[in-house]
């Protein structure tokens, strides 16, 4: 196990400088003008494939670094850069962690490699859970996959929603119930190939920000795919089934939610894509203050912007603190006894939102432009306190592990 620290490795200090170097020279000058067509920046995305940063390989090494940081690091810098851009570079491993997670050796080695494509032929993937009725509350979805047994395929029929590269993508990993009776226990996750008949693009949303981000409905009418598209197999879904019902004919034991516990595992990184806006937007803020004159001085000189500016750098390393505590755990096995997933979330996102208000208070009449940046990151700044679980729901989350009481 690795131990806790706050200094990076020079290995570490190469990837972070080599990561923010592209953010600073790649996303950064895209930033307004994707932001504007509200499209998926396809040529941003092909840099990112040709220097090695758009890959299952890239985001390996960082999973699987020891101290944990790897993945808060990487999304901090290209979050820096641009929100919208950035997770239209890290959404398709939205996708492929499904698959990592739930997968076969064969599924994984044949349909991640799809997901990313290359450099000369990008493609992007997209994971479905949500649901117009069914986001928070994982247990209200609806979306249906019946197994023809004659034929050795699913049929999936539903709507999912908020779906990164919902529509555009090579391939769909779509969440679906199997078994209504058993709620969020009989749910399965399923791929569907490229070209397959039957799914479509619903509404693509025109959204306040991370607008270089594809988000849409995916509509699933009689999919059918076959038996081998279920993520780790029949087998092995029969028997996870089996023991699911064998538990609620005892009564139901009070487990902690499989689902919830993957969303806790995962919410530092989100936390740390906040951090990234947030640090974003106080550095510019920083710089104009420094700069700004009125009255004879620069802004800074005056107590009310620099004791903001104070507060906001200090929020900002608190939640980092707060991100690479729980990213460490996580990577270390650790159990997230007080909810410290959820903790690094909730903190990170909302210190994103507030330090993006005070860069465009800072900046004044200029801050609320489209002529600086800081207006962007305010619009963007607002997801992170809505996707991978709201606010109120983080919140939830640590007042019931801190109680001892069950996520449902």
């Amino acid at each position: 196990m690795a131990e806790f620290t706050m200094e990076l490795s020079d290995e570490q200090k190469e990837v972070r400088d080599w990561l923010h170097g592209f953010a600073a020279d790649v996303i950064r000058p895209a930033a307004a003008e994707w932001d504007e067509r509200e499209e998926t920046p396809w040529p941003v995305i092909q840099e990112a494939a040709k220097v090695g940063i758009y890959s299952l390989d890239f985001y390996a090494q960082q999973y699987f670094d020891p101290t944990g940081l790897g993945i808060p690091m990487a999304m901090e810098e290209l979050f820096w850069g641009d929100a919208g851009i950035a997770l239209s570079i890290v959404g398709t491993g939205l996708a492929a962690v499904g698959v990592l997670a739930n997968g076969t050796e064969e599924q994984i080695g044949t349909w991640i490699p799809q997901m990313y494509g290359d450099a000369n032929d990008v493609k992007v993937a997209a994971f479905c859970s949500s649901e117009p009725d069914a986001g928070s509350d994982v247990a209200s979805m609806r979306t249906r996959a019946v197994y023809d047994e004659a034929k050795d395929e699913w049929v999936l029929n539903g709507t999912k929603t908020w779906a990164t590269n919902g529509g555009i993508a090579n391939v769909h990993v779509v969440v679906a119930v199997v078994d209504a009776e058993l709620g969020s226990k009989g749910h399965a996750s399923f791929i569907v190939p490229p070209n397959t008949p039957g799914l479509s693009q619903g509404q693509k949303f025109k959204k306040h920000g991370i607008r270089a981000s594809h988000t849409a409905e995916v509509v699933l009418d009689n999919v059918r795919v076959p038996g081998s598209c279920l993520l780790g197999g029949k087998e092995k879904l029969d028997a996870r089934l089996a023991r699911a019902r064998e538990k609620a004919r005892k009564g139901g034991e009070r487990v902690k939610n499989a689902a919830m516990a993957t969303f806790e595992a995962s919410r530092p990184a989100v936390g740390a894509m906040a951090v990234g806006t947030a640090r974003a937007a106080y550095e510019v803020a920083l710089e104009y203050a420094q700069t700004r004159e009125q009255f004879g001085r620069p802004i800074i000189d005056n107590q009310g912007v620099a004791f903001q500016l104070a507060d906001m750098r200090t929020s900002i390393d608190a939640s980092r603190l707060l991100v690479w505590r729980a990213s460490w755990m996580a990577i270390n096995g650790k159990p997230f006894t007080a909810a410290e997933g959820s903790m690094s979330k909730l903190f990170a996102s909302e210190t994103a939102k507030k330090v993006t208000a005070q860069a465009v208070q800072i900046l004044g009449g200029n801050g609320y432009t489209r002529e600086y940046p800081v207006e962007r990151m305010h619009r963007d700044s607002a997801i992170y306190t809505i996707f991978e679980g709201t606010s109120e729901i983080q919140r939830l989350v640590i007042a019931r592990t801190l109680a001892g009481m069950p996520i449902r």
